[in-house]
C-alpha cells in the first residue's frame, strides 16, 4: 500500500512556502543574465529528446526542497510498489500495471504470485497474427472481400488513447482507413459509416465490460448496419473485440478467435498499450505499435532508475505542483508544435484530470490543498492566433508544455523551419516581454507622435515572466511517442503520490451515468419521474415537446 502523508504538513512543504515568498519577486530573465549557464544547469537530456525547463521561476534551491518533499512522501518507494504490481489502487482493489504491458525486457512482473508476462505476449503474439492478416487483405469479409476500413468503437480510455496515436503516426500508416468513434450522438457514427461499405469494414468493439452505454449503443448500431446490408450469418466475420466479458460478446455475434481479453489491473486511460491498441497495430502495423511499446519501455526504465534531479517526469511533476500549489495557476497549457499532435491535448486531459481530479486524500479525508489541474491546449501556430493573447497579457498566470519535433517527416524543410521559428520564439517572449523602453523605442522609429505612443503604450507591454518548458525530440516516431506518452503518464502519478490522492480509480465519472439511466427511462416513458429538481424536470418536459 502507498503511504499516507499530507504533503502540507511535511518540513519540507513548509519550507517551500517561505522559499516561494523569496521566488515571487524573482524575473526569470535576470536568472539568466546573472547566470549564462542557466540552460545547462536546466535540462535533461533523454535518447533523442530535450527537456528544456530553465524557463522557469526556480533557483537549484526549488529543486533541492521538493526532493526533499518527494522522499518525505515516499515516492521512490512508491514507484516500486506500481512497477512490481502491489495494489496501489486500493479503492478497486487493484494493481496498477500498464508498465507491464510494455515491459520489453520481458523480466517477470508478479500479480498474486503470477508472473504475468507470458499472458501479456500471448494477447501480443495474436495482435500481431490477426493485424498481419488484415493488413495483408488474408483475413477477409463475409463476401470474401478484403477489410478497406476499420472502424474502433469505444470511449474514453478505449478511444482517446489509440485515436491519438494512430493520428500522431499517420506517415506511418498501413493501406487501412481506421476510423474512430465514440459519440453517442448518431452523427459521429452515421457520418463515419457513410464513408465506408459494409463488405468492407471491420468493426473494433472496445469496451472491457463489454456494457458501456455509449459503445454498446453505437455497437449495436453498427451490428444492424452489418445484417441490413450482408445479414446476419456476416456479423462474425465483421466484428472484433477488445473485452474481459467473453459471454456478452459472444453473445452479440462475435467468434471467440476474435476476442482479445485485458486485465483488470489495467486502467482505461492507460489502455492504450494493451488489446485496446489493436486499433494501432491496424493503423500502423505491429512493428510501429511494437516500437511505440520500446518506447515507452525506455522512458519506464529512465523514470524507475533516474534520480529525481535528472529525472524527467519528477521534474515536470515538480514544476507543476509548484505552480499549481504555490503560485494559485489552475491551469496548464499543453501546445504541441506538431498537427500529427493536434489530440495530444485532449488525451492528456483526460490522462490528467481523470487521474488527479480528487479531492479526498488516501485516507478518506477532503484535502485543504489543490490537486490536479486544468488541462488543455491546441497544436501551434494555430493557438498563436486563438488564445495566445491571454497566455501573454492575460490576467492568469498559465504554465506551458511546448512540444516539437525538430524535424518533420514530410520533405517540406521551409515549412517546418517557419514552425520551429514560431516555437522557439513563444516561450522566449513568454519569459522575456517587452518593456516600456522597447515599445517606445519601436513606437518612435515607426514615426508615431508623442501623444500616439502615449495613448498606444500600456498596450503593447509584455510583463513577461511566464513559466514553460519545451520539448524537444528528433522526429515524432512511433518509439519518441511512446516515451513521450509515457512521460506523462509518470508526471500524473508523481503528482497523484504527492498530493496523497488515489490517481487509478475514476468514481466521479459514475455518478452522471447512473442518473442518465434513471432519465432515458423517464424519456423513454409516458411519465417523468418526481426524483428530479424543477430544472430537470422542465427540461425533460420541453424535450419532448420537441419530438
Amino acid at each position: 500500500m502507498l503511504e499516507n502523508q499530507n504533503p502540507s504538513k511535511t518540513a519540507a512543504w513548509k519550507k517551500l512556502q517561505k522559499h516561494f515568498l523569496n521566488m515571487s519577486s524573482i524575473r526569470m530573465k535576470d536568472l539568466f543574465k546573472n547566470d549564462p549557464d542557466r540552460f545547462d544547469k536546466f535540462h535533461i537530456s533523454f535518447e533523442d529528446m530535450v527537456l528544456d525547463y530553465s524557463k522557469n521561476l526556480i533557483n537549484k534551491q526549488t529543486i533541492s526542497l521538493f526532493i526533499q518533499l518527494f522522499e518525505e512522501c515516499g515516492l521512490k518507494e512508491s514507484i516500486e510498489k506500481m512497477f512490481t504490481g502491489d495494489f496501489i489502487n486500493r479503492t478497486e482493489n487493484r494493481a496498477v500495471l500498464h508498465t507491464a504491458l510494455r515491459n520489453r525486457s520481458n523480466k517477470p512482473v508478479s500479480v498474486n504470485g503470477k508472473n504475468i508476462m507470458d499472458d501479456i505476449n500471448s494477447v501480443l503474439d495474436k495482435m500481431k497474427i490477426f493485424s498481419d492478416a488484415v493488413i495483408s487483405g488474408e483475413k477477409k469479409g463475409y463476401t470474401g472481400l478484403s477489410f478497406k476500413d476499420v472502424i474502433n468503437i469505444g470511449i474514453g480510455g478505449s478511444d482517446l488513447g489509440p485515436a491519438m496515436v494512430a493520428n500522431a503516426l499517420t506517415p506511418f500508416h498501413t493501406r487501412l482507413n481506421v476510423h474512430f468513434v465514440s459519440n453517442v450522438d448518431p452523427s459521429h457514427i452515421v457520418d463515419i459509416l457513410n464513408m465506408a461499405e459494409p463488405a468492407t469494414t471491420l468493426f473494433l468493439i472496445a469496451s472491457k465490460t463489454f456494457t458501456t452505454l455509449e459503445t454498446m449503443s453505437n455497437a449495436q448500431y453498427a451490428r444492424r448496419w452489418i445484417i441490413d446490408s450482408l445479414g446476419d450469418d456476416a456479423v462474425s466475420s465483421h466484428f472484433a473485440a477488445i473485452s474481459t466479458n467473453t459471454e456478452k460478446v459472444v453473445e452479440f455475434g462475435i467468434d471467440k478467435e476474435n476476442i482479445f481479453h485485458f486485465w483488470d489491473w489495467v486502467g482505461g486511460r492507460y489502455s492504450l498499450w494493451s488489446a485496446i491498441g489493436l486499433s494501432i497495430t491496424l493503423a500502423v502495423g505491429f512493428d510501429n505499435f511494437t516500437a511505440l511499446l520500446e518506447g515507452a519501455h525506455a522512458m519506464d526504465n529512465h523514470f524507475r532508475n533516474s534520480p529525481f534531479d535528472r529525472n524527467i517526469p519528477a521534474i515536470l511533476a515538480l514544476l507543476g505542483i509548484w505552480y499549481n500549489n504555490f503560485f494559485s495557476a489552475e491551469t496548464h497549457a499543453i501546445l504541441p508544435y506538431s498537427q500529427h499532435l493536434e489530440f495530444f491535448p485532449a488525451f492528456l486531459q483526460q490522462a490528467d484530470m481523470e487521474s488527479n481530479g480528487k479531492s479526498i486524500d488516501r485516507n478518506g479525508n477532503p484535502v485543504s490543498y489543490q490537486t490536479g489541474p486544468i488541462i488543455w491546449g491546441e497544436p501551434g501556430t494555430n493557438g498563436q492566433h486563438a488564445f495566445f493573447q491571454l497566455l501573454h497579457q492575460g490576467t492568469k498566470m498559465v504554465p506551458c508544455d511546448f512540444i516539437a519535433p525538430a524535424k518533420s517527416l514530410y520533405n517540406e524543410p521551409g515549412l517546418h523551419i517557419k514552425l520551429i521559428a514560431n516555437f522557439f520564439a513563444q516561450t522566449e517572449a513568454l519569459m522575456k516581454g517587452k518593456s516600456k523602453e522597447k515599445v517606445i523605442s519601436e513606437l518612435k522609429e515607426n514615426g508615431l507622435s508623442q501623444k500616439e505612443i502615449d495613448f498606444l503604450l500600456p498596450f503593447k507591454i509584455f510583463q513577461g515572466n511566464r513559466p514553460s518548458n519545451t520539448i524537444l525530440f528528433r522526429q515524432l516516431t512511433p518509439r519518441t511517442l511512446g516515451s513521450l506518452i509515457a512521460m506523462y503518464e509518470h508526471k500524473i502519478f508523481v503528482q497523484g503520490i504527492i498530493f496523497n490522492i488515489f490517481s487509478f480509480d475514476q468514481w466521479g465519472v459514475e455518478l452522471g451515468k447512473q442518473l442518465a439511466k434513471t432519465i432515458l427511462n423517464d424519456i423513454e416513458g409516458s411519465v417523468i419521474s418526481n426524483s428530479h429538481d424543477s430544472s430537470t424536470y422542465n427540461l425533460i418536459k420541453m424535450w419532448k415537446t420537441m419530438q
